[in-house]
């Protein structure tokens, strides 16, 4: 894959946590936080900034966790939206365990002095991306 920009998805009911990698893809910046309104349109400003950052692809997390057999679990509406989100873009994605982002983020937020009941969207998307980032540097992982 050539180099090129990597956005980080971390994907809420409410909001989408967005990173973005440099181009180098050594180091991962949280962006923004997108406050949910439809589909078609949260699509639109995803598909908007990747052509705008001249993004490559796109690293979604994925809430891994153990459910019980059967049951519905966030893995599978976060499946679900990738499956959707898939059909707007021509750019791979992968998938991300994002087990304990969120208590990196927060760690972060406080670092930066963020109000204790700020979102952090944003920064767990900067962790789980930083992950990824990590994981194809020490060759544990690849991007299609």
């Amino acid at each position: 894959m050539p180099p090129g920009r990597l956005i980080g998805i971390d994907h809420g009911i409410k909001r989408i946590g967005i990173a973005i990698s440099e181009v180098s893809r050594t180091l991962a910046r949280e962006v923004m936080i997108l406050t949910r309104k439809s589909k078609a349109e949260d699509f639109a400003a995803i598909n908007a900034f990747a052509t705008q950052q001249e993004a490559v692809g796109f690293v979604i997390g994925m809430p891994y966790n153990d459910a019980l057999e059967g049951a519905h679990t966030q893995a599978d509406t976060v499946r679900l939206w990738i499956e959707r989100f898939r059909e707007t873009t021509s750019l791979p994605m992968v998938e991300w365990d994002e087990q304990l982002t969120s208590e990196d983020a927060r760690d972060i937020a406080r670092q930066h002095k963020r109000k204790y009941d700020a979102p952090i969207d944003d920064l767990a998307a900067r962790v789980m991306l930083q992950s990824f980032l990590n994981a194809v540097r020490d060759d544990l992982a690849t991007f299609p």
